[in-house]
């Protein structure tokens, strides 16, 4: 009997800094815990802005996320959080909140929040109440305090948007919004967003809220704004394929392989896109509308979402990918196209064929292999450890 597929964990998160800061003072951290099958999530918020507050949440966001991968309930890991928070003496409040996500790919879903606006639970376009339960705590210097704890199950489509109040008090001061866009507005608007864009991926929706909070303050932030989103969903499969097999003869097996694929494929190289279009009995047309001067343009093949050249497009994939914040203000071309497809994606399969191109090196001397090999692991890598992606890889 075929068993259903698990859902997949996509986790996305943003930031935008005070105007006038260069250091957010508020935190999101992720960490995917893959033998449990679950992503433990972490938003924290330092008090006021900047280097300090930014510190503070980091050692907070750490060692949370630390405790509870490390099998310490998140309660208790909450719990022992502000037992050892700093209290600002004027003001004797923490000076950092926090909300602590442990969800996994069975649906089962742990929140614990401090401080900060309370996370939303979406399905189908509605915004659902999460079961939670408030303990009382008194801190070591006899400050007593509020935890709010939740546990609930939720299902393939869900979504859990998790953001500091630098989002829900956006606009504050004006006429539609004195007090702030608010925690109900903010999820009404999500919910609309949702139900007319229900595919929307994590990365999306974190746009479209910060995008609308931003707007509440006029296009410039009155505070440090993060937003977190961690959907559950069919995996989203992609194939990626570069260079041609060790052997000739099974240049067949990796067109078919490749044709075979349930899910979307990107071919790089101009070799492996040659051979593929010949074994598949298929042309290569040249894409004129994407010209770049650095990036070869891509081209188009009938059952492929994209062909680029090979190690200069890869080259530039990994550099995308290892500074995350290069990617909205590179220019459109293949590489961007590639990894626009690669973040849209859950589960990323590596197809890498092993021949050394003679034309390219001395054959006593596989640096074309080398490249390609190291391009690829360090692609895996980016995906896995930033992204929290899947990627498997096989040698042909």
């Amino acid at each position: 009997m075929n068993l259903p597929e698990p859902c997949f964990l996509e986790i996305e998160s943003r930031q935008l800094c005070k105007a006038g800061q260069n250091v957010c003072g508020d935190v999101f951290t992720s960490r995917r815990m893959t033998q449990e099958d679950r992503i433990v999530s972490v938003l924290s918020d330092g008090l006021g802005s900047g280097i300090k507050a930014g510190v503070l949440a980091r050692l907070t966001a750490t060692f949370a996320g630390r405790c509870v991968a490390g099998s310490l309930e998140a309660r208790k890991t909450a719990e022992l959080i502000m037992a050892i928070l700093p209290i600002c003496r004027e003001r004797r409040i923490a000076y950092s909140t926090f909300t602590i996500a442990d969800v996994g790919r069975d649906g089962t879903a742990v929140l614990v929040e401090f401080g900060n606006p309370p996370a939303l639970w979406m399905r189908d376009g509605k915004s659902l109440d999460i079961p939670r339960q408030v303990f009382s705590l008194t801190r070591p210097d006899g400050v007593k305090d509020k935890m709010w704890f939740s546990r609930f199950n939720a299902g393939k489509g869900d979504r859990m948007v998790l953001f500091s109040d630098g989002v829900t008090q956006a606009g504050m001061g004006q006429i539609d919004t004195p007090l702030g866009w608010g925690n109900e507005n903010a999820a009404q608007t999500v919910a609309a967003f949702l139900r007319e864009q229900p595919g929307t991926s994590a990365r999306q929706l974190v746009d479209a809220i910060l995008n609308r909070a931003l707007q509440r303050d006029q296009g410039v932030a009155k505070d440090d704004m993060t937003c977190g989103v961690i959907a559950l969903r069919k995996p989203r499969h992609l194939l990626v394929v570069t260079g041609p097999p060790m052997a000739p003869e099974r240049d067949r097996e990796m067109a078919c392989c490749m044709d075979e694929f349930d899910g979307r494929r990107i071919v790089c190289g101009g070799t492996t896109s040659s051979l593929v279009a010949r074994e598949l009995k298929r042309s290569v047309h040249l894409r004129l509308d994407d010209i770049d001067p650095e990036i070869p343009p891509p081209c188009r093949m009938q059952g492929v979402d994209l062909v680029t050249e090979g190690t200069l497009t890869l080259a530039e994939v990994v550099r995308l990918l290892e500074t995350p914040d290069e990617i909205a203000r590179s220019r459109p071309h293949a590489a961007r196209e590639a990894v626009e497809l690669l973040l849209d994606s859950d589960v990323i399969h590596f197809l890498v064929g092993t021949r050394i191109n003679e034309a390219h090196q001395d054959p006593n001397v596989p640096v074309d292999l080398d490249i390609r090999r190291n391009i690829v692991k360090r692609i895996r890598h980016a995906l896995e450890h930033t992204f929290l992606k899947e990627t498997h890889l096989r040698y042909i």
